[in-house]
């Protein structure tokens, strides 16, 4: 019985019906390509008319990616009349949408080797990691046009920050700082203003970065907020002189934590934020002295310092209406495009070279400011205007 059993090798099978569609697809398309050509010089193939518009002259071969697999079409090539298909007019459309989405999949956070997996999954065909990075270059000229556009308007609350990125310098590999600014503008919406490439986060690379935005319109800016990293403050009081620094709380905590027993850090952390919490910069500042105190008595003496050296720095903020205080304490507007920028750049791994991880970081920055975060007020301004208003009433 068992010998009467006829075993099909089902991969076999389905490779030859794939074939066998791919190849009724590829005479289909063929056969149109023929009849538009005929319809266009008014003439079949060989045939001999007084009304005939044009003549042919061969053909080439072009490619056409299909969900039955790539075909080959055999494109007339005609004298006295321009071959115009609609065929044609579709692949192109199709080939535009599916650049777009290949795109669109590699700036939305699609590693490169799952972009491939998709391709051959949606249209039978595999592309490569390299077709991926030359369709990307196409955008790199928007992506720069969006960088440096001209900021209209004033900004009164400006965010900046620095992320480090892995690239590879002459055969070797080290970090790049990649600069970012995001602010606040009159209307109360945020948006992403600025991203450079700096070699490091020192006074050169942020002063050269402060200096492009003013250049570009940057203007009304009344406070910074960022970490006090090397040479920051410097270059935002050289290029901003008017405007208020306001050093971020989180990185504050983190410092003053760094030289805290992990033990006490709870209860160092709820002094900071007793600080932090008192209704006015004259009482968290007698707060503050109190707090020195009592870290002092517990043996923190460079906790201590910290806290006393650097406190009213983090307490800038109050010098802003109330209702904006829990925004501009801390720069964690602007860590959360930072981790969007990780989670996109972690699946990169190593950039060849600053350009590219620049490219890449704003293209990300530009998709996440294009959604809801950059469409949906912040805050609102009337409140810094009110205030504003009484300041100018009473030096006036």
């Amino acid at each position: 019985m068992s010998e009467k059993i006829i075993h099909l090798n089902e991969g076999v099978i389905k490779q030859e019906l794939k074939e066998l569609v791919r190849h009724s697809v590829e005479e289909t398309l063929n056969n149109l390509l023929d009849q538009e050509a005929n319809e266009l010089t008014n003439a079949g193939r060989y045939e001999r008319t007084e009304d005939r518009k044009g003549y042919r002259s061969g053909h080439y071969e072009r490619n056409l990616t299909t969900t039955s697999g790539e075909v080959k079409l055999k494109m007339p090539k005609l004298k006295g009349v321009a071959f115009e298909t609609a065929i044609i007019e579709r692949y192109r459309r199709r080939e535009s949408s599916v650049e777009e989405a290949l795109i669109e999949m590699y700036l939305a956070g699609v590693s490169v080797r799952r972009v491939e997996d998709i391709t051959e999954a949606l249209w039978g065909t595999k592309v490569s990691a390299g077709t991926v990075s030359q369709l990307n270059k196409k955008v790199y000229g928007h992506i720069d046009t969006w960088r440096k556009r001209s900021l209209q308007g004033k900004y009164p609350y400006v965010y900046v920050d620095g992320i480090y990125l892995k690239r590879n310098w002459g055969g070797e590999y080290e970090n790049v700082a990649i600069l970012i600014a995001m602010a606040v503008n009159e209307d109360g919406y945020r948006e992403v203003i600025g991203a450079s490439e700096g070699m490091k986060e020192d006074k050169a690379s942020w002063h050269e970065f402060l200096k492009s935005l003013k250049e570009r319109g940057l203007s009304g800016v009344q406070l910074v907020i960022g970490d006090k990293c090397l040479g920051l403050l410097e270059a935002v009081n050289e290029t901003f002189p008017e405007a208020k620094f306001q050093r971020c709380n989180v990185h504050f905590y983190r410092n003053v934590f760094s030289v805290t027993p992990r033990s006490k850090t709870k209860e160092v952390a709820a002094m900071l934020k007793a600080i932090h919490a008192q209704e006015d910069k004259a009482a968290a500042k007698e707060k503050a002295a109190a707090v020195v105190v009592k870290l002092k008595d517990m043996k923190l003496k460079e906790a201590a310092k910290k806290v006393e050296d650097s406190i009213v720095e983090t307490l800038t903020y109050m010098d802003f209406p109330q209702v904006h205080w829990t925004k501009l304490r801390s720069n964690n507007v602007i860590e959360r495009l930072n981790w969007e920028i990780r989670r996109r750049t972690r699946v990169v791994g190593t950039f060849p070279d600053g350009n590219s991880a620049l490219m890449l970081v704003c293209a990300r920055l530009r998709h996440v400011a294009s959604k809801a975060w950059g469409t949906k007020m912040y805050m609102s301004m009337k409140h810094l205007e009110e205030m504003n208003k009484e300041k100018n009433q009473i030096a006036g």
